[in-house]
């Protein structure tokens, strides 16, 4: 490990309402992100390499600031540097979505999400590390709370920046796990909203049944104001007057944490009961297996479907397990996929069916089985975020506690369907109830 701090705090709230009234100003602030960028990035390896970066991000300030000169007309996020994953277009920059595959193979409009926070003030730091075509094969990122250990992925070096206060925001997804596990691993908090509440529009899709877009912030209340400049139809006034009911999902599902994990998670959930909680233990998931092996099935298939153009031209460019996914995905049948997203609406109903029975607003589970594990060869294992991303409901992380390593334990907290305001409302209490 290096002596140098890699952690710091980028509260994105506070720094954003000090951009905005003129107490921060805008190119000193940046002066010093890019002398923090300049102290961890050669170990961390959050961003894709970018030789003119500084220059371009200073002329975007520049321009930003000649908009908007008077602090009182300024946008939400008027000069919050952020992160994006390297599979997401973003015009200027090339896009090779951790591959070797050619840029000019994998150009496309600017994404949805791009524009929404550029309008909203935002200026691009850069493209973030992800793995390749945000599958297992992992890049070089690092994990800034130590550097033996992933950082996951497949947002990896979304994750890693927000940890290592390189950039307050950040942008990633998830198909599986890849927003709320490297959120967990790297001690931040990451939000995967309602299944396209973010536009997806100007990504590589993975899986367009199950690719979601996400963000990393430290702060929830920082996570809200990001939400409300790139979710659709975001209500600002939304608030929540009682403490919610919380649900734990007992039985296979949730024993496929580890043991580390379970005993860690129990902690949580007594601290919360403590702090005036409600928590209710309800039998679900029974089929677990079941929904682990469809969703696997699902996005392996529409992943093969995507690559099919790029593959016949590029194959010996790809990675063994992204080649290895290609390949299983072409052999699964068509009714199959067309079943599996049927099945996606079924079981969401279903799930917000027994929440409303039992009264339960939240459910709560670990982030991950663990810890981030040590090596670089594997970003950790998605499946306690892999039911709630294939139903498409809103999930959310916050940093609750250590392992024994000394390492980041996220707590997941998962809404009913498209109620992804209140989901953060009652986050911002959670995880001051763990800082």
């Amino acid at each position: 490990m290096t002596t140098t701090p890699l952690i710091a705090d980028a509260p994105l709230a506070e720094t954003a309402a000090a951009l905005r009234s003129g107490q921060l100003d805008l190119f000193e602030y940046l002066d010093q992100l890019f002398a923090r960028l300049d102290a961890v990035e050669p170990q961390v390896r959050a961003f894709v390499e970018e030789p003119d970066r500084r220059d371009r991000v200073m002329a975007d300030a520049q321009a930003l600031a000649d908009a908007y000169p008077q602090p009182g007309q300024r946008p939400p996020l008027f000069g919050v540097p952020i992160g994006v994953k390297d599979i997401f277009h973003v015009a200027g920059l090339p896009t090779q979505a951790g591959s070797n595959l050619p840029p000019e193979a994998l150009t496309g409009e600017e994404a949805a999400v791009v524009r929404l926070f550029k309008a909203a003030g935002a200026l691009i730091m850069g493209k973030t590390v992800t793995t390749e075509f945000a599958f297992f094969e992992p890049g070089p990122t690092r994990n800034p709370h130590n550097l033996a250990h992933t950082p996951g992925g497949s947002s990896s070096g979304s994750a890693a920046a927000v940890a290592a206060g390189e950039v307050p925001l950040a942008i990633g997804t998830q198909t599986i796990g890849s927003v709320i596990r490297p959120a967990a691993f790297c001690g931040v908090v990451g939000y995967k909203p309602s299944y396209h509440r973010i536009d997806p529009d100007g990504l590589i899709y993975f899986s367009p049944s199950a690719d979601h877009v996400g963000l990393f912030t430290q702060d929830v209340s920082g996570m809200r104001l990001a939400a409300a400049a790139v979710c659709s139809a975001w209500d600002k006034d939304a608030k929540v007057v009682r403490k919610p009911t919380l649900g734990i999902p007992t039985g296979p599902y949730l024993e496929q944490a580890s043991a580390e994990g379970l005993a860690a998670f129990r902690q949580q959930v007594e601290r919360l009961r403590d702090a005036g909680y409600e928590v209710r233990e309800i039998p679900h998931f029974n089929n677990i297996t079941d929904i682990n092996r469809i969703h696997r099935q699902l996005i392996a298939a529409e992943f093969a479907q995507q690559h099919a153009r790029w593959f016949d031209a590029y194959r010996d460019l790809y990675r063994p397990r992204t080649v290895a996914l290609i390949q299983e995905g072409r052999e699964v049948p068509d009714e199959v996929v067309e079943e599996a997203r049927d099945l996606q609406k079924l079981l969401r109903e279903e799930v917000v069916h027994i929440m409303d029975v039992n009264g339960v607003d939240l459910w709560v589970t670990p982030a991950a089985p663990g810890p981030a594990p040590e090596g670089l060869n594997s970003t950790g294992d998605p499946i306690m975020n892999l039911p709630w991303t294939f139903l498409g409901l809103p999930a959310v992380t916050v940093p609750a506690g250590v392992a024994r390593n000394g390492l980041p334990l996220g707590l997941q907290m998962v809404g009913a369907w498209m109620m992804d305001e209140e989901m953060l409302a009652w986050a911002e209490d959670v995880q001051a109830l763990f800082q």
